[in-house]
């Protein structure tokens, strides 16, 4: 890994979390109007669509044959679309029987399903990375987890999707090394949306008129956590370790906490504010002693 591209990737990464997060309050503001799945089905349309003129203009600056579709891109976007297709479903599905504040918690969890899918995958991850993610989830269910602790239906299909989370994080890291990131993003993006129209057409109801209502919070979806936001993801990838990434991307729900304070006027709790230090102090404690980025057992990593 060049060292250089580390701090760009890390920044990345930190960008993708805050948008994320600020998405929360799009979603809510959305859903008012139109229900999840053409919510997530028109979002993710727009991200892939958004992509498509950059992916074209750097094709012809760079003089390169513009190569949207090969056997090994779609099935890479095929693969990343259906496991990010059934992260959102199950998780969407998961809140409407628990408190949102648990299913958040929950789908964090992935922090510690990414490294632990990462050991059967041959890949080194140091004991900071542990304690780090650990200190992380602690501060995560501070900051969201406001309920009794008792397991509900809802939980449960959570916990699958967080588990679906980690697998989207793993495969966009193996994907990342073998095809462009670009043209992944935008088939990625496509097969989630056509998967979620498909679904949206059977279970939900909608009208163009409620389009419209949430055509702001779409075009935020779409412009920036689908189309920007993935695909920053799938960039930084290619040089962050995957569960390092993933903690990164957990601080979600720390700018969705701060996006509710400072758009919708909800309350900032001194719970929140230790829930946001100790995850904080999470990445600060994988930060102590760097470990191997992406390395696998017996291969030589060059920092």
């Amino acid at each position: 890994m060049k060292v250089s591209q580390r701090p760009k990737a890390i920044a990345m990464l930190w960008l993708t979390a805050a948008i994320w997060g600020f998405a929360f309050v799009a979603q809510r503001a959305g859903m008012v109007h139109v229900g999840p799945f053409i919510f997530n089905g028109l979002r993710f349309l727009l991200g892939s669509l958004s992509l498509l003129p950059l992916i074209f203009w750097l094709n012809h600056r760079e003089k390169k044959k513009v190569l949207l579709i090969s056997p090994g891109l779609f099935r890479g976007g095929l693969a990343a679309g259906i496991v990010l297709f059934v992260a959102a479903s199950l998780q969407q599905a998961g809140i409407v029987y628990t408190q949102a504040g648990k299913a958040g918690f929950i789908t964090g969890l992935y922090v510690l399903i990414v490294p632990a899918i990462g050991i059967f995958l041959g890949q080194i991850t140091g004991r900071n990375l542990w304690i780090g993610a650990a200190v992380a989830v602690a501060g995560l269910f501070l900051l969201a987890f406001r309920g009794p602790l008792i397991i509900e239906k809802g939980d449960l299909l959570v916990l699958v999707s967080a588990f679906f989370w980690a697998v989207h994080v793993q495969l966009i890291n193996s994907l990342v090394k073998k095809l462009p990131a670009l043209p992944l993003s935008a088939m990625q993006f496509a097969i989630c949306g056509i998967l979620s129209l498909a679904v949206s057409s059977f279970f939900e109801t909608t009208l163009p008129g409620d389009i419209f209502k949430a055509s702001v919070p779409l075009l935020y979806g779409g412009l920036l956590s689908v189309g920007v936001a993935y695909t920053l993801q799938v960039v930084a990838q290619k040089y962050v370790h995957p569960a390092y990434a993933s903690i990164i991307l957990s601080f979600e729900t720390v700018f969705a906490v701060i996006g509710g304070w400072l758009i919708l006027h909800e309350s900032m709790t001194f719970r929140n504010l230790a829930g946001c230090l100790l995850m904080l102090t999470g990445i600060l404690i994988v930060q102590v002693k760097d470990f191997p980025m992406g390395r696998k057992r017996n291969q030589k990593f060059q920092h």
